[in-house]
C-alpha cells in the first residue's frame, strides 16, 4: 500500500496553536506529514530555522496523532509545489481561518496544479478557536510585552518571552 504523504508549509515564525490544528488535522489524513519551512531571502525570521524546526518537532510529539503519524520537518528555498514533490508528497494540506485566505490559497492551488498536476491541494478549516491566530499577531503582542500563552504551546511562548526580554 502506497503511503500518503502531505506537505504542509509555512514560516512558523513563530509556531502557533493555529499551526497546530492544521497540522493534526493533517495527521488525521495522512501517514506522514512533511512541514516545509519556507525560507525567504528578504525576510529576517525572528526564529531560526532550527528553533522553528525544534519547536515542530517537540510540539507534535506531545499530539495524540503523533502516534500513527510520521512527522519530518524539513526547510526549503523553492517553490513550495517543488518541496512538496521532493518530499514525495502528492498532496499540500492548507489551513483556512477565513475568506481572505481562502482567496488567496485558491489562487496558489491554481498555480501549484498547473505546475504540478500530480500533487492536489487540500484546504483545512480551522478550528472555531484558533481562527483568529496569526503568527504576525502573535510576534507583535510579544514584542510589546504582551502574553501569547494562549495563541502559542508553552514552549514557544517561553522562546517568545525569553526573545523579548532582551
Amino acid at each position: 500500500m502506497t503511503q500518503r504523504i502531505c506537505f504542509y508549509s509555512g514560516s512558523f515564525d513563530p509556531v502557533t496553536n493555529g499551526h497546530l490544528d492544521v497540522l493534526t488535522s493533517a495527521a488525521a489524513l495522512c501517514d506522514a506529514v512533511v512541514v516545509g519551512i519556507g525560507i525567504h531571502p528578504g525576510k529576517q525570521p525572528l526564529f531560526s530555522v532550527e528553533e522553528r524546526r525544534s519547536f515542530l518537532q517537540h510540539c507534535f510529539a506531545e499530539l495524540p496523532i503523533a502516534a500513527t503519524c510520521a512527522l519530518r520537518v524539513v526547510s526549503f528555498d523553492t517553490l513550495a509545489v517543488e518541496a512538496a514533490r521532493a518530499a514525495g508528497a502528492r498532496l499540500i494540506m492548507r489551513g483556512l481561518r477565513d475568506n481572505a485566505d481562502f482567496d488567496y490559497e485558491m489562487s496558489m492551488a491554481g498555480m501549484n496544479r498547473t505546475l504540478a498536476p500530480a500533487i492536489h491541494t487540500v484546504f483545512l478549516p480551522a478550528s472555531p478557536h484558533v481562527r483568529h491566530i496569526s503568527a504576525t499577531l502573535v510576534r507583535q503582542i510579544a514584542a510589546l510585552g504582551g502574553d501569547v500563552a494562549a495563541f502559542t504551546p508553552p514552549l514557544v511562548a517561553a522562546a517568545l518571552a525569553a526573545k523579548f526580554s532582551r
